[in-house]
């Protein structure tokens, strides 16, 4: 399975996760949600150059223009509510995708112990498609795991991306076991060491959901 690490190339996407992770930059909701939306675009479009064209004839004021147009099905899919924003940014760029959205959620059984669930899902076919599914935070990837199953249910796509701004190295290993590795690709902003006693990333950033939306009560 391909893992494309963003941060073994410096580019803007490093500027964009220094400020994501900044606690000085990240009071300002609109900032960090657009940034989110700006490491999408760069994935999208370097996602676009892995998928299918097929050749067109347009039409000019002057002339016919051989052309080229995406020659794939593509799904989008996000989970609820930390992947809004980063999935705006592929839909920005794979504008006439069809998009499908899993809210899923931790249930905490004790202080660190919890349960992920699987409380909506709305997508479209996805039988022969490629399926790119974006979350910012790929933790334990268990979240992911249960989404894509949950997705399974309305087909089985052809190709498949997962998407994440910062992943954990025990997310990796975990998605590398759980997905087909002959047809999956793994594209991350950054991959950080280590997941605490509470499964979140560090350093990480924080809760992106709370960071883009506000602190949820």
């Amino acid at each position: 399975m391909k893992v494309v690490n963003f941060d073994e190339t410096p580019s803007l996407v490093s500027q964009y996760m220094a400020e994501l992770r900044s606690v000085n930059v990240q009071n300002d909701m609109l900032r960090f949600r657009r940034n989110l939306e700006r490491i999408g675009e760069i994935m999208a479009y370097e996602i676009s150059k892995t998928v299918a064209y097929k050749d067109v004839d347009i039409e000019t004021p002057l002339a016919v223009a051989k052309c080229k147009e995406i020659g794939e099905d593509i799904v989008l899919a996000t989970i609820f509510r930390a992947g809004i924003p980063f999935h705006k940014g592929f839909l920005d760029y794979f504008d006439h995708a069809q998009n499908a959205f899993v809210s899923a959620y931790r249930k905490y059984k004790e202080k660190e112990n919890f349960d992920v669930f699987i409380e909506y899902i709305a997508s479209p076919k996805l039988d022969g498609k490629t399926l790119i599914i974006a979350d910012p935070m790929l933790a334990t990837g268990a979240s992911m795991e249960l989404s894509y199953r949950a997705l399974l249910t309305k087909g089985t796509p052809a190709k498949i991306h997962v998407a994440s701004v910062i992943a954990s190295k025990v997310a990796i290993d975990y998605i590398k076991k759980t997905f087909p590795e002959d047809k999956t690709t793994i594209w991350v902003g950054a991959i950080d060491d280590e997941i605490n006693s509470h499964s979140y990333i560090v350093p990480g950033l924080g809760d992106a959901g709370d960071l883009a939306y506000g602190i949820k009560e």
